[in-house]
């Protein structure tokens, strides 16, 4: 295995980007966090008002068909944001089960404003919400703390479509998803689209899975691959010269058809190249890898996994 050096050579900026890759699902009702409790990997029915959820939507096998950052408003409303070209179908099927629950689903995307916030632009919250998935209401919109991207501080911030640009320098999209790269916190998109389930993205080392409380579905299997040691695919932060997209496989170097990994995320890197979070099978984290033909170098995470803990 090649490893880089932990230090990051170009760190995320100081700025606002609108992230226009995001989009918001609203649930209202008198059951909207029982309802959605009994759907994801995290818990909602003890969901409070100064805290977020990471969560994973899986299907009967385990596998992510969707993943959000949650929170719930001081109606009581729950808001789930997710991946734009995720949202129909994942909005579709949840509303399946919906059957007798006082709960209405519905797509707020077109109402709702989604920005990340890095360095000096952030919003100033209370000490006690400088920890990931911490959340803030302010009087113009909701701040919810992310993980860093290397040592700059990030967070969402949720606001009316119409409400005023937060202030900060402006930052481009690719900046800002080049930052949910190397932050280490991976997302669902349509090309991984049920590949993974939870722990293969680290999730239950970052706040994205709860092993207490109640079923969902999927819940068999990721528990017995949490419980069982049967877990054997492993999220990785990686660089690259090459272009890569979600869903392209990683192979093992000189032999294009040992298929050990796939690419999850990928974002070109401001002081070039590109990185990447790809799952990789654990046996071979190091070896020499490739993608596409190029050579694929593994960087530290950024946080512990909770089996190191």
């Amino acid at each position: 295995m090649t490893v880089l050096n932990a230090s990051t050579p170009f760190a995320l900026p100081a700025g606002v980007a609108r992230l226009t890759h995001w989009g918001v699902i609203r649930l209202h009702g008198a059951d909207a966090a029982k309802f959605i409790h009994g759907q994801l990997t995290q818990d909602f029915s003890l969901l409070d008002s100064d805290q977020a959820r990471l969560a994973a939507f899986c299907n009967a096998k385990g596998r992510m068909q969707a993943s959000f950052v949650g929170f719930k408003a001081s109606d009581g409303d729950i808001f789930l944001l997710c991946s734009k070209d995720l949202l129909a179908p994942t909005l579709k099927r949840l509303s399946m089960f919906v059957m007798r629950a006082k709960v209405q689903l519905s797509d707020v995307s077109d109402s709702s404003a989604i920005w990340g916030l890095s360095g000096d632009a952030i919003k100033t919250t209370p000490a006690t919400h400088d920890q990931a998935w911490s959340k803030a209401d302010l009087a113009d919109g909701t701040a919810i703390t992310l993980y860093p991207a290397g040592p700059t501080k990030r967070q969402l911030w949720v606001s009316p479509f119409d409400a005023p640009q937060p202030e900060g320098a402006a930052m481009s999209l690719q900046t800002w998803q080049w930052g949910e790269v190397i932050s280490g916190i991976a997302s669902v998109t349509q090309p991984v689209f049920e590949a993974f389930v939870p722990q293969m993205l680290n999730y239950e080392s970052v706040g994205g899975v709860n092993f207490k409380k109640g079923c969902y579905p999927g819940q068999e299997v990721v528990a017995r691959s949490q419980f069982r040691g049967t877990l054997k695919r492993r999220t990785y932060l990686a660089h690259t010269t090459a272009e890569l997209s979600p869903g392209q496989d990683v192979c093992v170097a000189e032999d294009s058809d040992s298929v050990v990994g796939q690419v999850v995320q990928a974002a070109a890197c401001p002081a070039g190249g590109c990185d990447a979070l790809v799952v990789l099978q654990t046996s071979h984290q190091d070896a020499e890898l490739a993608v596409a033909g190029a050579k694929l170098a593994l960087k530290p995470l950024p946080y512990p996994l909770l089996e190191d803990i």
